[in-house]
């Protein structure tokens, strides 16, 4: 897991969200509210579900384009329960969550690290 969260607000534009995501040398960051996992934005999500669209990345905001309601796991959730979730749903990240509270993300590079 990685436990640096990397968040944006809902309401940050689209160009604000990637600024975010080159800067940390990052392929998708948290949508949050105060403490609250609002939904999950990556940078396949901003080409598809906008550019490619031809919506204005300056004007679209984070909470239109995001996976809403993501797939989370526990900070204690075994290793092994991940790995299924990200295969059942198909995504490449997954928050980990406790108490509602968004604590790290789990990635495919960290599944692989942990595996090897």
């Amino acid at each position: 897991m990685t436990s640096a969260v990397v968040a944006v607000s809902p309401d940050a534009s689209l160009v604000e969200a990637a600024q975010v995501m080159r800067a940390q040398d990052i392929g998708g960051v948290l949508v949050a509210e105060g403490r609250r996992l609002i939904g999950v934005l990556t940078d396949r999500d901003i080409t598809l579900r906008a550019v490619a669209e031809g919506a204005d990345p300056l004007t679209v905001s984070a909470r239109a384009v995001c996976t809403r309601h993501p797939v989370v796991v526990g900070p204690d959730d075994a290793l092994a329960d991940a790995v299924r979730l990200m295969r059942e749903h198909s995504v490449r990240r997954l928050p980990v969550v406790e108490d509602g509270c968004p604590v790290g993300i789990v990635s495919f590079g960290d599944l692989a690290d942990a595996l090897s």
